[in-house]
């Protein structure tokens, strides 16, 4: 089994020391799911929500949480994100709307935790902004599906 890096020896956790790590690009690709009625995703995609664009204010979220990780996740770094991307793939006859959020950096440690963050604030954003209609809404499969850079390169969630 694999040390714990956010343990030190007598147990405590502590923020992980990444000065000596090198400064790469890295990038993370988190997913997630919101199911819901299919009649309540079609009053979504068609702008018809009562509390307005339940999209384009979940995005948004989304983009701040991935920001706002360190205040939210008490051992991540504060790294100097260049680019954040959250996108929404519905399927209506299904009452599906899957999220996937891409996170860069270049840094001495990856992404990962900002793209599951975005991932999942963009996701109770959408429960929020529709649960008057529908609260029956179900977020599920939160994962992370890609990571590159860094000393140990590329990770794919196998499919």
């Amino acid at each position: 089994m694999k040390k714990l890096s956010h343990i030190d020896s007598q147990g405590h956790a502590r923020m992980v020391d990444v000065g000596d790590k090198a400064v790469t690009l890295r990038e993370a690709v988190a997913t997630g799911t919101v199911r819901m009625t299919p009649e309540v995703l079609r009053l979504l995609m068609s702008g018809q929500m009562p509390k307005g664009d339940v999209l384009a204010v979940a995005r948004v979220a989304g983009i701040m949480a991935a920001k706002k990780t360190p205040d939210l996740i008490p051992l991540c770094h504060p790294l100097p994100i260049t680019s954040v991307r959250v996108d929404f793939l519905p399927q209506e006859e299904r009452g599906t709307l899957a999220i996937e959020a891409r996170v860069k950096v270049e840094g001495k440690t990856g992404v990962e935790m900002e793209a599951l963050t975005a991932v999942s604030v963009a996701a109770l954003t959408i429960y929020d902004m529709c649960k008057a209609v529908d609260k029956g809404i179900v977020i599920s499969d939160i994962c992370l599906v890609k990571k590159t850079g860094g000393k140990s390169g590329t990770y794919e969630r196998p499919t």
